[in-house]
């Protein structure tokens, strides 16, 4: 796996890639070197950072650990009772996520009934992440920021041109759709067949005239943990928000570990966890389990 992020070195006879030979040593001198925005092989060898406030038992189930950096993007595999946590380190971090069925992705995240569903458009715990099937694909399980957002989408093209002067994939200031759609044709998804995305850590208000206003974040250290009721692909971006007032394309880099939680999504299930689901979640969640039950008995 390589990590997104970029370094800058000076060029010396000794460290030169003019020959085969310099290249060959060069890149086997950066092995076991480690950058800021990174992920890291194992998760295990994570900074302390990404993993000091985990729970005992993840310390020994981590299955990802990354900090990803602004601008840039990442995508994950992770199974069923996988618990995910985003940390917005320095406060200004904006995470659009898409969320892809693995092995069928023609099942994805819903925005629209996400919101519709549960009666609720602005994300915290307890709140259920739904799929175009009606099923619950995650649930947020841990929310100490509350600036979110699943009404506005994430930024285009034509929009950071606009603004910024440029929005492709790999220019100063990419876009939200540009970076998504790199990491679902990755999974075998076309920007076409990408869903709308749901925003972490730049929230907004819906004003009582219908207006969007533009919230911002919660500060530095804000976490938001997703539990995974099915196996998903997680796409991630961490890009300008759209509503983002500043004129400039600014933001800060992200921590994001996963780790296996059977025991939490067994709470779940059994209506034993202090997360609570509504009675709409609840009906997500059957339905989920029903797949899978008659998945795994076939």
């Amino acid at each position: 796996m390589i990590a997104m992020t970029q370094t800058l070195e000076t060029r010396t006879p000794e460290n030169g890639t003019a020959t085969t030979a310099g290249a060959k040593l060069h890149a086997r001198a950066q092995h076991g070197r480690t950058a800021e925005t990174m992920i890291h092989v194992p998760p295990a060898a994570a900074p302390e950072r990404l993993t000091r406030n985990l729970p005992g038992e993840a310390q020994d189930s981590l299955t990802w650990a990354e900090t990803l950096a602004f601008g840039r993007y990442t995508h994950l595999e992770l199974a069923r009772g996988t618990r995910l946590r985003l940390t917005d380190l320095d406060g200004d971090a904006c995470v659009h996520a898409a969320i892809l069925r693995s092995g069928a992705q023609h099942e994805r995240l819903n925005v629209a009934d996400t919101v519709k569903v549960p009666w609720q458009a602005y994300i915290t715990t307890g709140h259920p992440l739904l799929s175009d099937a009606g099923r619950l694909m995650a649930t947020v399980v841990a929310d100490s920021s509350g600036q979110h957002d699943a009404l506005t989408g994430t930024t285009s093209l034509a929009g950071n041109t606009a603004k910024y002067g440029a929005g492709s994939a790999h220019s100063p200031s990419p876009a939200g759709r540009e970076l998504l759609t790199l990491g679902g044709m990755k999974h075998g998804v076309s920007q076409r067949q990408l869903p709308p995305s749901l925003s972490f850590f730049k929230g907004i208000t819906v004003e009582r005239d219908g207006s969007i206003q533009f919230a911002g974040s919660a500060g530095a250290g804000a976490a938001v943990e997703l539990l995974l009721h099915m196996d998903a692909v997680l796409v991630l971006a961490n890009t300008a928000h759209p509503l983002d007032p500043r004129p400039d394309f600014t933001g800060s880099a992200v921590d994001i570990v996963a780790w296996r939680a059977p025991q939490d999504l067994a709470a779940l299930v059994e209506g034993t966890s202090t997360v609570h689901l509504g009675p709409e979640g609840r009906l997500a969640l059957n339905n989920t389990e029903l797949d899978y039950n008659a998945r795994t008995s076939a």
